[in-house]
């Protein structure tokens, strides 16, 4: 396969998995964490990174913008809850 297609497979790849993440707002950081080790925090940080890396100044809050499709402080009043007991277990456990 051509770099020019896998880049465009990458591209789609990634903007279905964003489109995914912002429709399962039920779907909390910290669970991502506990079962995947990332969430949409990591995947916008890796995109900032990726854009520093390419000269555009991208900082944390432009990045988490375009993966959770708002400001992220909206997004967190409007989707995240308070991490339970055991959620903030299992994530010492296994960070």
């Amino acid at each position: 396969m051509s770099d020019p297609t896998t880049t465009e497979l990458e591209a789609a790849a990634f903007r279905r998995l964003v489109s995914h993440l912002r429709e399962r707002t039920d779907v909390q950081n910290i669970d991502m964490m506990n079962l995947t080790g990332m969430c949409r925090n990591c995947l916008s940080r890796w995109y900032m990174e990726a854009a520093n890396e390419k000269g555009m100044d991208m900082d944390k809050d432009a990045a988490r913008e375009i993966v959770y499709g708002m400001p992220f402080s909206e997004w967190r009043e409007k989707y995240q809850s308070e991490a339970t007991p055991e959620q903030k277990a299992a994530f010492e456990k296994s960070h």
